[in-house]
């Protein structure tokens, strides 16, 4: 398994929320890029890049995007409010190794069998779950949908991989969903990314035990909960 940190971008900043709440920002540093490099610096292989604002329509923050993908040599998996084929393409185009498509791929089959077909194995699909169930539009909108049930659609996509967030986890440090991190690596035909209250090197060794691929890891890093180096030196490939 491989560990992955996660930088999140809002109003041009690095941020770290709280349980998924826009309102609860706990972590804020002006400087992405330069938090790119530390974490490439520190020996980590990958990176993981979300534009929050995106996400929700009140912005972008695609220039530092692409510029994160520039600046460093790590293998960059990048999403937030990608909805369209436009995107994807500038994504990949900008270098990015992996696109994560989350709302639109999941409230529209179809344009996630097309963008599955039309780039096989650059596809992650990111779905936010809250308690099994999946939500939307920036951890706003909660679909009647089981994680369980939506992988059974996505088995038969050539995806690169699903990256399954614990909304109700997230950011709080206490550990990840185990439970819901197994079923899922169980169901799923392709690589899980698991992701959501990753706090020790307990938690990924758990995670790794359960066959998740990799797990994302913020608050945990960004606050030295966890010790980046140790992390980095037995996970970073």
């Amino acid at each position: 398994m491989i560990a992955i940190p996660a930088i999140d971008l809002r109003e041009g900043a690095c941020v770290q929320l709280v349980g998924g709440s826009y309102a609860n920002e706990r972590v804020r540093l002006d400087d992405p890029v330069g938090v790119a490099r530390m974490w490439e610096g520190i020996g980590f292989r990958h990176l993981h890049v979300v534009d929050l604002d995106a996400a929700l329509d009140r912005g972008t923050n695609a220039p530092i995007v692409s510029e994160i993908i520039r600046a460093t040599s790590a293998t960059v998996q990048a999403g937030g409010g990608v909805r369209n084929e436009a995107r994807v393409e500038e994504l990949l185009d900008a270098g990015a190794h992996h696109v994560i498509v989350g709302t639109r791929a999941i409230e529209d089959v179809r344009w996630l069998d097309t963008m599955a077909e039309r780039f096989p194995e650059r596809i992650i699909v990111a779905a936010d779950v809250r308690e099994r169930r999946i939500v939307t539009h920036g951890w706003i909108r909660t679909l009647p949908l089981n994680i369980l049930d939506a992988l059974d659609g996505f088995n038969t996509l050539p995806l690169a991989g699903i990256l399954v967030t614990a909304v109700h986890r997230e950011g709080q440090l206490a550990g990840p969903d185990l439970p819901l991190m197994e079923e899922v690596a169980e169901s799923a035909d392709f690589p899980v990314y698991a992701s959501g209250g990753i706090t020790t090197m307990q938690d990924l060794r758990a995670l790794a035990d359960r066959g998740v691929a990799a797990a994302i890891i913020g608050m945990a890093l960004y606050t030295g909960a966890i010790d980046a180096r140790v992390v980095a030196e037995e996970f970073a490939e």
